[in-house]
């Protein structure tokens, strides 16, 4: 039977990293880079301020990842922000749910009350109807925001949700 575990980064994931960083960079169609180094990878997923955590199968193959960090400094730090990256090759098995299930929960451990979405691709269907399920709405319309490798100019949506009732939220 296949298990997907879920652990913190390790430098020895570097490799898998930078390959699904590569390939979802080369789409087009996903994130605002254009082209980055494995300099710029390494400090995204690896970088100051960032929990990082991956996707593995059978405790082998790295199936996708995703970042955790505040979504601003100081007074807006109750507020996470995330990224996730699923290989092309695990697509459509659930490795995002999985992702993002996890990383709420991550969020709620780590003291975050809600957690943003700063520029979600409109066109990213799998990954707005993802969020959708997992409790997030759309809060703002960036509209044409985002040069699309095949479609050109489209909206991106910043997505948002609670992560406990603000009743409860210290003061």
């Amino acid at each position: 039977m296949k298990e997907i575990d879920i652990r913190p980064i390790a430098d020895s994931d570097f490799d898998a990293v930078w390959g699904i960083f590569q390939q979802i960079l080369a789409a087009g169609d996903k994130y605002p880079f254009d082209d980055a180094s494995r300099e710029a990878c390494r400090n995204y997923w690896y970088g100051a301020g960032a929990k990082t955590w991956v996707a593995v199968l059978n405790g082998g193959r790295l199936l996708g990842m995703y970042r955790l960090l505040p979504n601003q400094a100081d007074r807006g730090a109750h507020v996470a922000s995330a990224s996730y990256m699923v290989s092309p090759a695990a697509q459509g098995i659930g490795v995002g749910k999985l992702l993002g299930r996890h990383s709420l929960e991550q969020a709620r451990l780590d003291g975050y009350l809600a957690m943003q979405f700063n520029y979600v691709v409109s066109t990213n269907v799998a990954a707005v109807v993802l969020w959708k399920q997992l409790g997030f709405t759309i809060v703002g319309t960036l509209p044409k925001a985002y040069r699309h490798q095949q479609l050109g100019y489209v909206d991106v949506y910043v997505m948002y949700r609670l992560l406990d009732d603000p009743n409860n939220w210290p003061l």
